[in-house]
C-alpha cells in the first residue's frame, strides 16, 4: 500500500504542483510548448503505468460491498460518461492553440461543461470508487479524482491568462457543472452541434469495455445475482 500512495501522491504532484502552478510557466520559458507538452505527456503515461503496476501489487482492505444491483446501475451511469469523453475530443476550446474556439463561444458539448473530459474522468474515478469498495481501488482512483477536479479551476485561470478579452464571456456563458449554465439560463442545449458520430463512438467504447472488462481488466464489470 505505500508503493501505491507514493505513486499517487507523485501522480497528484506532477498534475497539480507543476501543470497547476506557475512552475509550468518557468518550464514552458525553458523548453517551449511543444518540449512541455511531450515531456509531460510521457510523464503521464509512465506515471499511469506506475499506479497501475501499485495497485496490482498492493494490499488491500474491504470498506464496503457493491451488491450487484449497484453494479449494473454504475454500468448504466458510465454510458453518458463515455458519450461525454468522446464528445470533448471534438472541438475543444481548452487545448493549445484553441483561442479561436473560446472567441465563439460555448459550442456543442462545451455547452454542457466546459470541461467535459474533466467531468468525464471525474465520473468515471468516482463511480470505481464506489464499484470497488477497498482501500488500494480508493488510493487509485482517487489519484484520478483529484487531479481531475483540481485541473477544471486550474485551466480556468490558464485560459484567463492566455485569453484575457474573450475567455470571460466563454466562462460567463458556460460551467464547470454539467448543465449549470443551461439550467441558470446562460446557454441552451444543442444536440444538433453535438452531432451522432461521437456520441454513437461512445456507446460501442462503452459496450465494447463492458462485455470485455474481464479481459481487459481482470474482473467482470457486472456481477449476475
Amino acid at each position: 500500500m505505500l508503493f501505491l500512495l507514493l505513486a499517487a501522491l507523485l501522480w497528484v504532484g506532477v498534475h497539480v504542483g507543476i501543470a497547476g502552478t506557475g512552475l509550468r510557466g518557468r518550464i514552458v520559458a525553458r523548453t517551449g510548448e511543444k518540449g512541455f507538452t511531450m515531456a509531460f505527456s510521457l510523464a503521464s503515461f509512465a506515471l499511469i503505468a506506475l499506479l497501475i503496476r501499485a495497485w496490482q501489487g498492493a494490499e488491500t482492505v474491504p470498506l464496503w460491498f457493491a451488491p450487484a444491483w449497484l453494479r449494473w446501475v454504475i454500468a448504466a451511469l458510465m454510458l453518458p460518461v463515455f458519450v461525454t469523453f468522446t464528445c470533448s475530443l471534438v472541438g475543444n476550446p481548452t487545448a493549445q492553440g484553441g483561442g479561436a474556439l473560446v472567441a465563439k463561444g460555448p459550442h456543442g458539448i462545451q455547452r454542457v461543461t466546459r470541461h467535459p473530459m474533466l467531468c468525464a474522468f471525474v465520473a468515471w474515478a468516482a463511480l470505481h470508487i464506489l464499484a470497488n469498495g477497498d482501500t488500494a481501488a480508493t488510493v487509485f482512483f482517487g489519484a484520478f479524482l483529484v487531479t481531475a477536479l483540481a485541473g477544471m479551476p486550474s485551466i480556468d485561470a490558464k485560459m484567463a491568462r492566455r485569453h484575457p478579452t474573450t475567455w470571460p464571456g466563454f466562462a460567463a456563458a458556460s460551467s464547470i457543472m454539467p448543465f449549470g449554465a443551461i439550467l441558470g439560463g446562460r446557454n441552451r442545449f444543442s444536440a444538433t452541434e453535438i452531432g451522432w458520430v461521437a456520441p454513437l463512438i461512445g456507446v460501442l467504447l462503452w459496450a465494447g469495455v463492458l462485455h470485455g472488462h474481464r479481459m481487459l481488466f481482470g474482473m467482470p464489470a457486472l456481477i449476475q445475482g
